[in-house]
């Protein structure tokens, strides 16, 4: 028998197997989408749908080309100004609005308290100049998402305001004011006249610029300005600091052609209670500058934030960083530091009070701080005041010249500014109406003086009059007894919401020697001082009597509290309380 090898070659289909083939996809999906086409193209009803599409289609493209070449046709003859709050034309525009008188025929307005940073009031309520003890003056505005028209130099004018929510705790404010004309300079003049009203409001003032949440600057008041001869400093000081910053306003060219960074700092420091905010308050009003306050422990600042509110300062401008020794809980430091924790204790226990308290603190460096006044994008033309009660505490990097160039030492006060802080509580101001002959009031004075030492107990009592009563009163003659103890000085004249008290020249420097004199050369501060004359503001006299013994008093005081600082470690602040 011969053996069977199977072929494995053969490709011989069996007998009783059966084959389907399959047409592959790409052969038969062109036919298939060719014939639902003609299907769907054959259907009448979708002819009528494919139509009303293209034509309407057509049309509200038609439509819409119209109404933009329309809306930009009737736009060419309008002029449209927008004013967002927290910007400067904001408030020079709403301010002349309130001082227009075409609010009191208006159907819809909102009454506000608001007066722009100013203490000029805007269109008042008839009837409320009679009320005296108004402390807050209302004024008539244009309401929100209201819109009103209106007059301006013979121009159609339309004013609407409408508010949008920004965030979940602030809204903004936008004024959008529209006139009929296509001149630009109708546009001009309004701004220019809206400013001009709001300047001549703040004649006299300046304005304080505060740091908002959202790294803006915002207007938050005007403060008049305060006279240099109101700042009592040893002498030559104010005289230093106003020639030298005047220097610097005037000295653009010259810094610009050395290319030397037109910048300038000042360093005040000293005691609490010395002058330095005083003097900057006045040195800005004498200059003419702004104020813009920067506060260095302001939630959520960090580098980033503080670069940016430096870059977008104006060019002539005073910024200010008050007691930057203590902005931190732990001073400035040239790197974040985090809070160790203790090998063992739970980390899951702590984490969210320490991530809050981290969020809730500034997040400003030295090194941020550094780059801030001086790098790359810091602004030019400022004037930059820093002001601390601890100079030693500075790192030196941010005391060095080109970010503080000028260092002034702010002392406790001395004789000569007592002296001269008396004779600015008591004597006559300009705008007080002085003795019009002096020699006859002292000539009065002296004849009552001889007719009370040489008077009975019996006299009648001095008469109120114009000035100080210097004299002790003399009592009444039922109640007189030779070993009477002799009565204190008493003030003898109008009450001092009326006006100060009037002395002589003569007696006015008498009383400021004997004062200036029981004051200690440099133990107190000048708001210590300030504050005890303000207990006698209309008793001179008395402010001389009782000095001795208040000094005796503070010095107690001081003592007292250095003894418990000295206990628990803490260092004591010098200056005497205010």
């Amino acid at each position: 028998m011969g053996s069977f090898a199977p072929d494995f070659n053969s490709t011989a289909p069996a007998q009783n197997a059966t084959f389907t083939s399959t047409p592959a996809p790409q052969q038969v999906l062109p036919t298939d989408i060719l014939t639902l086409l003609t299907t769907l193209v054959s259907m009448g009803a979708l002819r009528d749908w494919f139509k009303l599409f293209v034509i309407g289609g057509a049309i509200e493209t038609c439509r819409r080309c119209f109404f933009t070449w329309w809306n930009t046709f009737i736009e060419s003859f309008w002029l449209t100004a927008t004013f967002n709050d927290g910007d400067d034309s904001f408030n020079w525009v709403m301010f002349w609005l309130s001082k227009h008188p075409s609010w009191k025929n208006a159907r819809t307005i909102e009454v506000s308290t608001r007066t722009f940073g100013l203490n000029s009031p805007a269109v008042p309520v008839l009837g409320e100049e009679d009320d005296e003890a108004t402390a807050r003056r209302m004024s008539l505005l244009p309401s929100k998402s209201t819109t009103y028209s209106s007059w301006y130099r013979r121009r159609y004018m339309w004013i609407s305001r409408s508010e949008e929510r920004q965030h979940t705790y602030w809204t903004k404010d936008t004024l959008t004011i529209s006139f009929l004309t296509r001149d630009h300079d109708v546009l001009n003049k309004f701004l220019l006249e809206c400013r001009r009203t709001y300047m001549e409001a703040e004649e006299g003032l300046i304005s304080i610029y505060t740091a908002s949440t959202s790294n803006d600057w915002k207007h938050m008041a005007s403060r008049p300005k305060r006279p240099m001869n109101s700042i009592i400093l040893d002498p030559g000081v104010k005289d230093l600091l106003l020639d030298d910053a005047r220097d610097f306003l005037n000295s653009k060219s010259w810094y610009s052609e050395r290319g030397i960074p037109f910048r300038r700092g000042y360093l005040l420091y000293g005691a609490p209670g010395t002058g330095k905010t005083s003097i900057i308050q006045s040195l800005a009003g004498e200059l003419e500058l702004d104020v813009y306050i920067v506060s260095l422990s302001r939630m959520g600042l960090d580098d980033a934030s503080l670069n940016e509110l430096i870059s977008s300062l104006p060019e002539q401008c005073i910024v200010l960083m008050e007691d930057i020794d203590a902005a931190f809980h732990r001073g400035v430091k040239r790197k974040l530091e985090k809070t160790p924790t203790t090998p063992g204790e739970p980390e899951d226990e702590d984490k969210p009070r320490e991530k809050d308290e981290e969020t809730s603190t500034s997040r400003v460096t030295l090194s941020g701080l550094l780059n801030a006044l001086d790098g790359v994008g810091a602004q030019e033309g400022r004037v930059l005041f820093a002001t601390t009660n601890c100079y030693t505490a500075l790192d030196p990097a941010l005391c060095r010249p080109g970010r503080m160039d000028l260092h002034i030492e702010f002392k406790l006060a001395s004789r000569y500014q007592a002296h001269e802080l008396f004779k600015r509580f008591y004597m006559p101001t300009k705008t007080e109406a002085a003795p019009q002959d002096k020699d006859k009031v002292r000539e009065k004075e002296k004849e009552k003086a001889h007719s009370a030492a040489s008077s009975d107990s019996g006299c009648d009592d001095a008469p109120v009059g114009d000035l100080i009563d210097l004299r002790p009163p003399t009592p009444d003659p039922s109640e007189a007894s030779d070993d009477c103890e002799k009565p204190k000085p008493r003030y003898a004249g109008s009450s001092h919401s009326v006006r100060g008290p009037r002395l002589t020249e003569e007696e006015g420097r008498a009383l400021a020697a004997l004062f200036a004199a029981a004051i200690p050369e440099r133990v107190f501060s000048m708001a210590s001082l300030q504050g005890y004359l303000m207990r006698h503001k209309t008793r001179p006299q008395d402010a001389v009597e009782q000095v001795h013994a208040w000094v005796a008093e503070e010095l107690a005081g001081k003592e007292s509290k250095s003894q418990r600082s000295e206990a628990a470690g803490v260092p004591a602040v010098a200056g005497g309380s205010a």
